[in-house]
Parts: C-alpha cells; structure tokens; sequence
C-alpha cells in the first residue's frame, strides 16, 4: 500500500470537525475587565514618607519606613523635634550615608560622631538655648551620621549622648560637662547652620570638626567697651520708657555705665556671678539715691535706679527655664530657675544696700509714681533703643538686628495699646505682647533656618518689670514689708507672663508652620500626658 504523500498523527482532527479559533497574539487573565466596562485607576504605591497607619501597638509588617534627607519640606528642628519624642523602637531608621570613607572602615566612626554631637550640644546649652531644642540639634547630627540608636540627655550643666548598635552589641556613651556659660548669639547662629548643612548631607565628619573650631576661634563681635556703652543706652532708654527725661536719661546711662565696669572688674579677678549682680546693681542706685541728695526736685531717682535695673534683670534665663518646664524638662528648668533667683539676690542685696545707706542718711526716697506722660512716639523710639542695645550686649549677628528691633518695637505697641488706651491689666498686656514677640520670633527662625533667641531675647527688654522691682526693694528699705513684697510678687508675676508668652506664641507659630505626621504614624511632636492626679 502506498504512502500518503501528507502523512497526519494519530491525533489528527477528522474531517468535518472546525478547529477552534486562533488565540490572541497578547491573551488576557480571566479576571481581565470586560469591553466597555471602565477600569479604575491605578493606585499608587505608598511611598517612604506617606505609609499607612497601622496599629500603633504593633510594629508595621514592612518594617519602619525609611527617613530620607532630599525630600522634607520642614527644616531640621521640626523634622527631628517630633522624633525625640517617640519611643526608640519607632523612630524611622536613618538613610544610611554615602561615603566612601565609611565604607572603606566597615561602617560610622561612632566614638567621633557621638564626641561632635557633645560639643555642639555644649555650645547650644552655654548660649542659652532650651533643653529641648539642644536635645533635637544633638538627635539630628546623630542621625545625619547614621546612628539611628541614640538617645541624648540633657540638665542644665551635664550632656550625655549614648548609642547602641544592636539589641546584642554593648552600648557607648559619652558626656560632657558645660562649665562656662558665655553670651554670644553670633557664634550660637553659626552652631545652627553648621547643624543645617550637616543634616542636609552636605558636611563630611573632618569638615565639621573644622568649622566647628573656627566657630570656637571667632571673636565677638562687640568689644568690652561697646557692650559697657550698650549698657548706659539700655539703661538711658528704659528711664525714657518710665517717664523719664533727657536729664533722667544722662542719669541712668551714667549709673548703668559704672555698675558695669564694677561688674567687669570683679570678674576679671575670678568672683563668682553672684557678686558681679551686687556690683552692677549698686551703680544705678548710687546714682540715684545722690541726685535725690543733690536736687531731689529737678530728677525723677525711680526713673534711674529702674533703667539700670532693666540692664541687670535675667529674662534670657527665666524665659529658658520656664520654656524647659513647658516642655517637660523640669531638672534643667528647676535648675535655671534657682540661677535667676541666685541673680535677683544679688541685684537685691546690690540696690538694698545703697537704698538703706541713703535712708539712714536722709535722703528722703518716695515712691514716685511712673508711667505718668503717654509720649507714644518717644516711649516707642526708646523702646527700640532698648532693643538695639539688648542685641549688642548678647553679641548678635549685625543681619538679625533690623528683624528684632522691629520685634521689640511690636511687642511695646501691643503693651501700650491694650494698656495705656484699652485699660487690660499688666499681666494680660504683657502676655499679649511676649506672645507676639515669640510668634514673630519663631516664624523668623524657622524662615531662615536659625535659633529663634536673636529675634526673641532682646525684643522682651521693653516689658521686663524693672519698676516693679524697685518699688518692692524701696519698701523694704523703708520697712513696709506688706507694700514691697505686693511690688515683689507683681515683679514675678509680670516675669512669669513675659515667659509663658513666648512659650505660647512660639507653639502657635508651629501650627502655621506644619506638623511632619507624613514621616509616620506619629503626628507631630508628642507631649507627656495629664497624669489624672495619680
């Protein structure tokens, strides 16, 4: 039988069968959405920054997102305040740094990282900064570096920072103690944008210990003599703000001029700052109590003896130590706070002294009353005076000058507003204007990247209850001790106002600012919570 010339398998489709149509050159899944039918659009995966909230009891499935540096709209200080406040096991892990010379060691030189993060902690908390904002600057450089395992500790004159790699690795600590506490707002500006640059990735280890030295080597900005000068303006202009005039004005400026080259002399011989306070606080009251000797009719001696206690008051400390207490640093708050009473004692005992020596002489010290002429122009003018010579004595920045004047400028406005025209009690006026000058303060700060304290510190001068304080120190010297310790408690209520005001214009201006809750399940900066009286 011969061959079919197109042989076929056993498998062949026999005749009359259809085959089945050819399948599609690009075949679909059976869950493949029908012709006509509108498909969704895609979702985007989550990314880094926008995961979604789990369970905060419970860690994600996909570990802790990655914090990155290229992409965050808030600087360093809000970035990293609310993560010093979470719980070391959700805290977002760091990216960790390119660098070639890391990796040719096996990974950060920690005992190097943890050392730099002290000295830059030791500067912020020398120069005045809140405990919380010194704890964030030592949190951020950590992180910048890689070492996501950090926790730092600050009091008021201890700093400790401590690391550990793993659950199972030893952990290293390290501490500093901040023996001299100095005044320089140029070189605390320099700490910010070196911490600015060093969290942007931009500054290498060695760079940052080199400019970290060249900080350290800076020169004020300000002379001995420019700031004794400072001072007789400081002083010359609080007379103005209390009713004085051109001759008051000579006056104080006077006073406040000697007490501070008394205060110089003493600490060039070793004294401690206690007995600096007594000194520079007998100069404006000897001055005086002998203009009231000489023509106690054509001077006002409240008016001098209150400008020179402008110049000596501690604001800088009590708005810090009442800002720790805020926020939950009661050690370091508790320890400012006995500092400014330390201070005030000394400005007590300095100006009771020279008061009792002029009583038991004769002169004759009545409580004369202040705030007698309304001259806006003028008490404005001297209020940003005032301010002008607050930020020489702290040594601030040239460029940060016109933005606090203008600050201190606003702050009397709203004080002489709501209480020379609206009748609102000292207390209320002053927090209204402190929390105006922490709120303009803060949103400066955070424009351009810095520490609010330049914009905050000096632009509280107007405000500062200096005639309050002289009348209680006058009515101890004369023996009513209900009458001065009424003046005394004014003092320190109107101290307490000035401080809880810039605490709480400085958390409003947050608000404007923004919370980072888009870095995780944590929004915003975590508070303690109301303990319910147990």
């Amino acid at each position: 039988m011969a061959e079919d010339d197109s042989p076929t398998s056993e498998f062949a489709i026999p005749k009359g069968l259809r085959l089945p149509p050819p399948e599609d050159e690009n075949p679909t899944s059976e869950f493949a959405v029908p012709q006509g039918v509108r498909s969704r659009a895609p979702v985007e995966p989550h990314s880094d920054f926008r995961p979604p909230r789990p369970d905060p009891a419970f860690t994600p499935v996909a570990g802790i997102p990655v914090l990155t540096r290229t992409k965050q709209p808030l600087g360093w200080q809000d970035r990293m305040r609310h993560m010093v406040r979470l719980p070391l096991a959700e805290r977002p892990a760091p990216e960790p740094p390119a660098s070639a010379e890391r990796e040719e060691q096996g990974g950060p030189p920690v005992p190097r990282i943890l050392d730099l993060t002290l000295r830059i902690g030791e500067l912020l908390l020398a120069s005045g900064e809140g405990a919380e904002d010194v704890e964030t600057a030592m949190f951020a450089i950590a992180h910048a570096y890689g070492l996501d395992r950090c926790e730092a500790t600050v009091t008021f004159t201890l700093i400790s920072v401590t690391h550990q790699p793993s659950l199972v690795d030893d952990p290293v600590s390290l501490s500093r103690i901040v023996r001299r506490r100095g005044t320089d707002y140029t070189r605390l500006a320099a700490v910010f944008r070196l911490v600015d640059d060093i969290t942007a990735g931009s500054v290498t280890l060695e760079e940052a210990y080199g400019r970290l030295a060249d900080i350290r080597r800076n020169r004020h900005p300000f002379t001995k003599w420019q700031l004794t000068a400072a001072a007789g303006l400081l002083a010359g202009s609080a007379s103005v703000l209390v009713g004085g005039g051109w001759m008051v004005f000579i006056l104080a400026a006077l006073g406040a001029v000697i007490g501070d080259r008394l205060a110089w002399l003493l600490a060039a011989r070793g004294l401690p700052e206690f007995y600096q306070f007594v000194a520079a606080a007998t100069g404006p009251a000897a001055v005086g109590v002998a203009t009231a000797a000489l023509q106690p009719g054509l001077v006002r001696a409240a008016a001098v003896i209150t400008g020179g206690l402008f110049a000596l008051f501690p604001g800088r400390a009590m708005v810090a130590g009442v800002q720790d207490g805020l926020t939950g640093y009661y050690i370091t708050a508790s320890a400012r706070m006995l500092e400014v009473m330390y201070l005030i004692a000394g400005i007590v005992i300095g100006v009771l002294a020279i008061l009792y020596i002029g009583e038991t002489s004769g002169v004759t010290l009545n409580p004369e009353a202040l705030y007698t002429q309304n001259r806006p122009v003028v008490q404005l003018l001297a209020a940003m005076a005032l301010t002008l010579a607050f930020c020489v004595m702290l040594q601030q920045d040239r460029r940060t000058l016109p933005a606090a004047i203008l600050n201190g400028g606003v702050a009397w406005l709203m004080f002489g507003a709501l209480h020379d025209v609206g009748g609102i009690s000292p207390f209320a006026a002053t927090l209204v204007g402190a929390g105006m000058v922490g709120l303009f303060g803060q949103l400066l700060a955070r424009h351009r990247l810095t520490s609010a304290l330049p914009y905050v510190t000096a632009a509280i001068g107007p405000l500062l209850p200096g005639s309050a304080l002289y009348f209680g120190l006058l009515g101890l010297a004369q023996g009513s001790i209900a009458t001065g310790g009424q003046h005394l408690l004014r003092a320190a209520t109107l101290s307490l106002a000035i401080a809880i005001g810039v605490n709480l214009g400085s958390e409003i201006a947050r608000l404007f600012i923004g919370t980072p809750g888009r870095l995780g399940p944590a929004t915003g900066r975590r508070g303690a919570k109301r303990t319910r009286g147990f």
